[in-house]
């Protein structure tokens, strides 16, 4: 489908990768990985030919289907979630327009005998027959189906696009991208935003996809559940396996393992050759032997380690000073969007030192809370902060306050106070801004960078309560997993906002699960809630909401015994009703063949007409009786 070939791409005199070739085939699901920066989006970009590589060539089938789905989704105001998806729909759309102006064009002429009026009409015949060829009389109920399977509803379909929240307009573009029924799927970040529900469909919808996919994601979980392959960028090389991310790097280490060896192995024969060259050189009479080992140490092939890049932030939250016992009380409080209840009268109590996890679906208040927290929102209730309270605060979309005409050093300086504004260089080599990466424009930085960037900024003011929303968004794992260290190390008051598994284990002491409006409290880490739950996890949570869901609507809708009895004789009856029109069909078919062949003779048998009409009659009653036994089983069926 696609083949990458000497490809090579560099950035201000440096190679971000050089030389690469891979190629991708139907069926593959590969799970693009690498550092924050190490070219993951700027390789998508090249296998979506928006970009061009500086060498090297991506060879494609002919007319083949690529559908990106980029990290920011940029969609046109005022279009409702219908008119959204149906984009995918361009040459229908396009077409639509044209018979448009060619209907308007003859009801206006009357010059029915002019060469221009029959034009139109040909015009008119292709353009709908290359109309209804397309799918023209169909889009609009697919579109619908889609939609609703990926969680609108009926009445969601004219609301505007820019009412919803990312996930939900994730949801939108991936719509588009299945309605398209493209080849190839680019996909970057698509778990970033999205609920559990999403990411299960996701998953699901991937592992039945019969093309091509390239994922970039940092969901360890979601990298293993879909991907059959691994492509890692390191240092401007790529390692390329047939295996899911937690079985790559398994695969990776044994190969890094048995290169060390086989070096060590190697120096050590060398280091003999070499004595042996010593040795014989001082000798006459052994110096053709001498040559003869440099010639053969000469054309030893050394064994090169694949270099990995271990580089990692360093991060330390100190905390600014110690608040009083109670760092948060909240009585009867609520939260409403219109007529959406999003909070009810919820009752919390912080404590200093405390590490509390929100989990929950998208939309049931978590990040909601947040914000209220912090006095980004208003609301109804008590909330009242302890003494010496001081919060630092880390927004889901945090990287987007960061102004991208900004260097990542005037970024810092200018958050920067008196007192810290000379350890910024300091603060920004540990985020790996080092030297002329300080210099960067913020505009050019990938996802995860400028999340580094808004963590580094956040330590230039002072705080000992921690409340962070989704933090983990954009980083790569190794960076995720420095960010979870420092937040076990942190002294002060911790609230967080996650759906990683990985990342809240061993992290939280409690839990509060946001779900109807309410919350209710887990007094332990995150396996003690998902033991609670009896699940291994999120996914399993949703699934087993569904079960329960589904249970509850076969109970609603249950049959009887009777009913089941029913059912059985109906189809008993419709099945001898349909054995009885095949044998009259066949027997009045033979009957019109010997009148073709024979009408005289034909016509001549006694009865001859009385016997054909009967036949005639007897059909047309059992057709109203399978119709009627067809409407009634469906009936039956239904309710079932």
């Amino acid at each position: 489908m696609l083949n990458i070939h000497n490809l090579s791409v560099s950035f201000a005199g440096e190679y971000l990768f050089e030389e690469i070739a891979f190629r991708l085939n139907a069926g593959d699901r590969v799970g693009l990985i690498g550092k924050n920066g190490a070219g993951k989006s700027t390789m998508l970009k090249l296998l979506s030919k928006e970009l061009e590589p500086d060498t090297g060539v991506i060879a494609s089938d002919k007319d083949i289907r690529i559908g990106f789905l980029k990290q920011d989704i940029d969609f046109e105001l005022g279009r409702s979630v219908l008119e959204e998806a149906q984009q995918a729909f361009k040459e229908i759309k396009d077409l639509e327009l044209q018979l448009d102006t060619i209907n308007h064009q003859l009801v206006e002429r009357t010059d029915y005998e002019s060469e221009g009026y029959n034009q139109l009409i040909i015009d008119l015949n292709d353009i709908t027959h290359h109309y209804e060829i397309l799918g023209g009389y169909n889009y609009q109920g697919e579109t619908e189906k889609v939609l609703q399977g990926l969680g609108f509803k009926r009445e969601d379909f004219n609301k505007k696009t820019e009412t919803f929240s990312g996930g939900w307009r994730m949801r939108i573009e991936l719509a588009k991208l299945l309605l398209q029924n493209n080849d190839v799927l680019l996909l970057d970040e698509p778990t970033n935003h999205l609920d559990i529900e999403s990411i299960i469909w996701l998953e699901q919808f991937l592992r039945n996809y019969t093309g091509a996919v390239v994922i970039v994601s940092h969901d360890k979980m979601f990298l293993d559940n879909v991907t059959n392959r691994t492509i890692e960028i390191s240092l401007g090389r790529i390692y390329d396996y047939s295996k899911p991310y937690s079985e790559y790097l398994v695969l990776r280490k044994e190969i890094s393992d048995q290169q060390v060896s086989a070096q060590k192995n190697q120096e050590k024969q060398i280091q003999q050759t070499e004595k042996l060259i010593e040795k014989f050189r001082a000798k006459a009479s052994k110096a053709s032997m001498a040559q003869s080992l440099i010639k053969k140490l000469d054309k030893i092939e050394r064994i090169e380690v694949d270099e990995d890049d271990n580089s990692v932030m360093k991060l330390r939250f100190p905390v600014s000073v110690t608040p009083g016992k109670v760092v948060v009380e909240i009585e009867n409080l609520s939260k409403s969007y219109g007529k959406n209840d999003v909070l009810k009268e919820i009752d919390l109590l912080v404590e200093r030192g405390s590490k509390t996890a929100f989990v929950g679906q998208n939309g049931q208040g978590k990040s909601t809370l947040a914000k209220i927290m912090v006095g980004d929102l208003d609301h109804e209730g008590h909330l009242k902060l302890g003494h010496n309270v001081q919060i630092g605060y880390f927004a889901q979309n945090q990287a987007e306050y960061l102004d991208g005409s900004k260097t990542v050093l005037d970024t810092m300086i200018d958050a920067a106070n008196e007192t810290n504004r000379s350890k910024v260089r300091d603060i920004l080599g540990s985020f790996l801004f080092r030297g002329d990466e300080a210099d960067k424009y913020v505009r050019v930085l990938s996802g995860g960078e400028r999340n580094r960037l808004a963590l580094a900024k956040m330590l230039l003011q002072p705080f000992n309560v921690l409340v962070m929303d989704e933090p983990t968004n954009h980083l790569d794992i190794k960076s995720k997993n420095v960010l979870k260290q420092a937040l076990q190390s942190f002294e002060g008051t911790l609230i967080l906002v996650s759906h990683d598994r990985d990342f809240l284990q061993g992290l939280t002491s409690n839990v509060y699960e946001f779900k109807d409006g309410n919350i209710r409290e887990y007094l332990g880490d995150i396996d003690f809630y998902l033991e609670e739950r009896k699940v291994q996890d999120f996914r399993a949570i949703e699934k087993k909401q569904q079960a329960v869901k589904t249970k509850e609507k076969n109970k609603d809708n249950e049959v009887t015994f009777e009913d089941q009895k029913k059912i059985k004789s109906l189809k008993n009856k419709l099945s001898n009703a349909e054995s009885s029109i095949g044998v009259l069909e066949k027997e009045i078919a033979n009957i019109d063949h010997e009148l073709l062949m024979n009408y005289d003779a034909t016509i001549a048998q006694k009865n001859f007409f009385d016997s054909y009409e009967n036949k005639k009659k007897e059909l047309k009653k059992l057709m109203d009786v399978w119709e009627e036994i067809t409407m009634e089983l469906e009936e039956m069926t239904e309710k079932s």
